[in-house]
């Protein structure tokens, strides 16, 4: 049965959903979610204190497919995920980083690294925790363009921002799926990530916080 996984985005650099070179990606973070999430399922991200944007819209992903970190590395369709830090924001925010060498996750120097580059452990721990990677070609991001969502909708969901993510039979969350699709047209970004001006800031696990 399809479900919608509903949760509070934080902080939006293009990382974690990165929605950039046709697909949305959701490849770190929210490790319980890459979890239980399965293909057909959606994923949706809403605003938050902030972000000034409680009620309204970041993201929606139906998840069509899933990799594995070493699958979503070695897959061509996936390589303009790879983050290039001397490159445009985009490839900067890239999600594409986690690969297995000598039984070892290794990690690209991107915004889950510390500020010299080098390895994080504590956000790998963290990320690779569940070796998903959720992927999507047929998506809605708002990002900072966020859109309100009728208070109606919310309200008839049972929805409220709270920590982690809110699990909803498709059929209860179908008024929310339908606005969007109704009203928006799908893989298209209507607006940059909130903090994409930060987006060579790097995000560290250990103690929820960001340094440059």
């Amino acid at each position: 049965m399809t479900k919608v996984y509903m949760y509070v985005v934080a902080r939006d650099f293009g990382f974690a959903p990165n929605p950039f070179h046709g697909f949305c990606t959701l490849a770190t973070c929210k490790p319980r979610t890459r979890r239980v999430a399965k293909v057909g399922d959606w994923i949706v991200g809403m605003g938050g204190g902030r972000l000034r944007a409680t009620g309204k819209c970041l993201f929606a992903m139906k998840v069509s497919h899933s990799e594995t970190f070493d699958g979503y590395w070695s897959n061509p369709l996936y390589r303009d995920k790879k983050p290039l830090r001397n490159g445009s924001k985009k490839m900067i925010v890239g999600d594409n980083i986690y690969y297995k060498k000598d039984n070892e996750w290794k990690q690209l120097n991107s915004h889950h690294s510390f500020p010299d580059g080098s390895p994080n452990p504590h956000n790998i721990k963290n990320d690779t925790q569940t070796d998903i990677v959720l992927i999507s070609d047929y998506f809605f991001y708002f990002g900072a363009s966020a859109v309100e969502i009728p208070e109606k909708i919310l309200k008839d969901l049972g929805y409220a921002n709270g920590r982690d993510h809110r699990k909803f039979p498709f059929q209860q969350a179908r008024p929310l799926i339908e606005y969007l699709e109704r009203e928006f047209e799908s893989n298209r970004l209507y607006g940059d990530p909130y903090d994409f001006e930060s987006a060579k800031s790097r995000y560290s696990v250990e103690n929820d916080k960001l340094t440059v």
